[in-house]
């Protein structure tokens, strides 16, 4: 599998975001690999079904797959987090990926 979701309890001091958003857990995500266009959409609706928190997506996974295939999942993953009121930050993204994003005119999604 080319994607995973991890619900990490994890504490934060006091957070001055929005109060409508959960800060007290943060629910990880991981591209691990090629992601499949079922994978991304079972995280997507995974997205959409928890309340509003935090969430961080690791890319560093993707090592040197950075193709369209990732910008996909990076952008439908952005897209469900914000439709839900999630606060998502990407992490550990290459500098392939980041060309690529840059390319497709998302660069401003990390």
């Amino acid at each position: 599998m080319g994607l995973s979701l991890e619900g990490a309890a994890m504490s934060y001091g006091g957070g001055g975001g929005p109060s409508d958003v959960d800060t007290s857990r943060t629910l990880e995500l991981r591209l691990t690999g090629r992601p499949a266009p079922e994978e991304v959409r079972r995280l997507c609706a995974l997205l959409d079904a928890a309340e509003p928190t935090d969430v961080v997506c690791e890319l560093g996974g993707l090592g040197r797959r950075a193709d369209l295939g990732a910008v996909d999942a990076v952008a439908r993953l952005r897209l469900a987090a914000r439709r839900r009121g999630h606060r998502l930050t990407f992490r550990g993204a290459g500098p392939e990926l980041r060309a690529v994003l840059d390319l497709a005119g998302l660069g401003d999604l990390l």
